[in-house]
């Protein structure tokens, strides 16, 4: 093996070599993603011990040991762990599909939700429970077709000898605008018992989590992780511009179509899971590419979506205990004051 270093004023980059295969690494990356993920971990203790029966993290560990009686158990493994397993991994798919999507677009505001894919699935969800008449499980396929048709057809308006990534942020908005008509319609004629059933997928909340939502997001998860692996290093490159990656031997438009899939299935599948949580995809690309000093990636975006929801969780059952919040609450705190100092430092970086 031969490893080989670039430093530039910002950061340094090694390259490894074996046999033929090389692979890109930054230490200052692989540092952030690590402190993260153990402020995650830690987050993720601390969210397993609180509440009307607290336990101290010894506890916790040896409760998930195995090591604590029934009562402990049930409270961990039947309450809590669901929850914060269903957050982590709401988190990781937010976080990866933001990265990817910003990636793109080429631009930090192309999230799910202001490319209306996220708009959509609570679209399709919504209907199919005024509508159909279904009930959450049906909810669920609704938020994941919806997702999927909105995708198809903001990337089919968008597309004009290629696709440009202000474009497409254009056509996610108005989508956005018209998806949102159609679910206050659909509220107004909708009786209003089955109005507060539909109410739940507007509103991002990990209320009443259990197993099967975990299995649901975990299976979206580990099956959109190996291809996004695989793509996910061409990501850089497409950054560059269509001709320069075609040049390095990247074919743009199929690589570019993979990623949308990864990408909308990760949002479609966090949406049927929890409905719409705002602003953590738009967030944890942007934070993470901060504390790196390199471009967006997926894996480090994901562990700060994770981070992010996980706090913002904690956030929301704890400030209220009485009256448990959603999480959709906190984030939109975090993501809108993000998203006003982000538009400020754009504002003023084009005065400059």
């Amino acid at each position: 093996m031969t490893t080989v270093k670039h430093t530039t004023p910002k950061h340094t980059t090694t390259r490894l070599e074996w046999r033929g295969r090389s692979v890109l690494w930054r230490p200052r990356a692989a540092l952030a993603s690590v402190a993260v993920l153990v402020a995650g971990l830690g987050f993720a203790l601390l969210q397993l011990g609180v509440g009307d029966y607290p336990m101290s993290p010894g506890e916790v560990l040896a409760t998930l040991a195995g090591q604590r009686g029934a009562a402990q158990e049930f409270v961990v493994f039947g309450l809590r762990l669901p929850r914060l397993l269903t957050a982590a991994l709401v988190g990781l798919a937010l976080g990866a599909s933001g990265a990817i999507f910003q990636s793109v677009t080429r631009n930090p505001l192309g999230s799910p939700e202001i490319m209306g894919f996220t708009m959509g699935a609570s679209a399709g969800a919504v209907a199919t429970v005024l509508v159909v008449g279904g009930q959450e499980g049906a909810g669920m396929v609704g938020a994941l077709l919806g997702g999927f048709v909105t995708a198809a057809a903001v990337y089919g308006l968008a597309h004009r000898r290629g696709i440009q990534g202000f474009r497409l942020i254009l056509v996610g908005v108005a989508a956005t605008a018209l998806l949102d008509s159609l679910i206050s319609y659909l509220l107004l004629r909708a009786r209003l018992q089955d109005a507060e059933s539909a109410y739940t997928w507007l509103v991002g909340s990990l209320n009443g989590a259990d197993w099967q939502q975990v299995q649901i997001i975990g299976l979206t998860v580990c099956a959109m992780t190996v291809p996004a692996l695989a793509i996910g290093g061409r990501m850089r490159l497409l950054e560059m511009g269509d001709d320069l990656a075609q040049g390095l031997g990247v074919r743009a438009g199929p690589t570019r179509g993979w990623l949308l899939l990864i990408g909308t299935v990760l949002c479609a599948g966090a949406v049927a899971t929890a409905g719409p949580i705002a602003f953590v995809a738009l967030a944890a690309p942007q934070i993470m590419r901060r504390l790196t000093g390199g471009s967006v990636s997926i894996v480090p975006s994901a562990l700060m979506g994770a981070l992010i929801l996980i706090v913002s969780d904690l956030a929301a059952q704890r400030v209220w205990p009485d009256s448990q919040m959603p999480v959709g609450i906190p984030t939109l705190c975090i993501g809108g004051t993000y998203l006003a100092w982000l538009l400020y430092q754009q504002s003023r970086a084009s005065r400059l």
